[in-house]
């Protein structure tokens, strides 16, 4: 006969391994252990099943022969919707737009026409030129997010629609482009990224308060530096994305520059030196190339990136 491990628990003390009580005690302990996997493989085939049923897909399923380089997508609706609805400072009249059938419809007709974009991934696909993808993926990335916020709305900010069980704007709102459905998430984090231009982050917009402005335009390849450069430069004329205190040695940035540094560069000089360009005067370049300068980041303000009502 077994018994007990002199190192074992003196509160739960293994049972005897023969004799009838001692198999009795182990199965109901191989019983629970299988019931407590099956549950938890349920749980988790549930949470799956959940995620599945929450994909939302905008756009429509274009034919292979029907798709065109991204350069030849038309962006006038797009800007004319912008033209329309948002000012400025970038800040979005959802209250007015969500009311307009005709101007949901005409979103919805852009989302369609950017799927008829051809990615390019086999050897006979469509090729893009740089800037007509820049343009075409931040476009779009900006459009799908506005369609989320206005399938939404009212709400006061797109975080409560981003829980980690059930649907997800930034993971289960899809656009679907030629035979893929693809996420916010994999637009901003697998494509823009991945093309080494630092400004998108400028430019694509999450609709809160201390993201860019939406510009007020459609992104176009023939002016997209200028486009991008304009929205960076407008970026750091705001308190709430870029401070100084030279007294203390400190520059204050936004918490975009903490979350995606290594876009701007390897370390902390390189990612100064990246943003200067960009910086409203004299002052604050020499502040960022300082020796010694001290960053700190900024408070992120999730609310919505809402036109106040007149």
């Amino acid at each position: 006969m077994d018994h007990p491990s002199e190192s074992a628990s003196d509160k739960d003390p293994s049972p005897p391994s023969d004799g009838p009580l001692g198999r009795a005690s182990w199965s109901r302990r191989w019983m629970a252990l299988a019931v407590a996997i099956v549950a938890g493989v349920g749980a988790y085939l549930g949470m799956a099943d959940r995620s599945s049923a929450a994909r939302v897909v905008v756009g429509v399923k274009v034919p292979a022969d029907q798709r065109v380089s991204f350069d030849q997508i038309d962006h006038t609706s797009w800007h004319e919707l912008l033209q329309t609805y948002v000012d400025e400072a970038g800040r979005v009249d959802y209250h007015a737009w969500h009311r307009s059938p005709e101007s949901m419809a005409r979103l919805d007709a852009y989302l369609a026409r950017l799927s008829s974009g051809d990615l390019g991934l086999h050897d006979l696909g469509i090729q893009s030129t740089r800037e007509g993808r820049l343009a075409y993926w931040i476009n779009a990335y900006n459009a799908v997010t506005v369609k989320g916020i206005l399938r939404e709305y009212p709400t006061k900010s797109i975080r409560d629609h981003t829980p980690l069980l059930g649907y997800n704007i930034w993971k289960h709102l899809l656009l679907q482009v030629a035979d893929q459905q693809i996420s916010l998430n994999d637009i901003e984090h697998e494509v823009l990224r991945k093309m080494n231009e630092p400004r998108i982050h400028f430019a694509i917009v999450c609709a809160s308060i201390s993201c860019p402005r939406l510009l007020n335009e459609a992104y176009v390849a023939e002016n997209l530096d200028e486009q991008l450069t304009r929205n960076a430069k407008q970026f750091f004329t705001l308190s709430r994305n870029f401070a100084i205190d030279g007294s203390n040695h400190r520059v204050h940035l936004s918490s975009i520059l903490k979350w995606f540094a290594k876009d701007f560069g390897s370390h902390q000089a390189a990612q100064l030196q990246a943003i200067s360009p960009y910086l409203p005067n004299d002052k604050s370049r020499q502040a960022v190339a300082a020796t010694g300068v001290r960053v700190e980041y900024l408070p992120y303000d999730w609310g919505l990136n809402e036109r106040p009502p007149e």
